[in-house]
């Protein structure tokens, strides 16, 4: 769903110095936080292969070669 909002891209090369830096610089950033500039639950960003809720959060340092992923979760009943 993401990269169909994005024009079919699923990849970008940002210049950023923190995971959430980085995600405000993608086409699809308004469907990655809320309305109060939190992420949105059921979004998973991954950087350099390590989910950063377990880590600094969105303030999450970036090197230079970093790879982010964002993953939608799906939920349901």
């Amino acid at each position: 769903m993401l990269a169909a909002e994005a024009g079919g891209e699923n990849r970008f090369e940002v210049d950023a110095a923190t995971a959430a830096e980085a995600l405000r610089q993608l086409p699809v950033a308004s469907l990655l936080f809320d309305e109060t500039g939190e992420l949105r639950r059921l979004i998973n960003v991954f950087v350099d292969g390590a989910d950063i809720r377990g880590t600094n959060g969105l303030d999450e340092p970036l090197q230079a070669d970093s790879e982010v992923r964002v993953v939608g979760a799906i939920a349901g009943g």
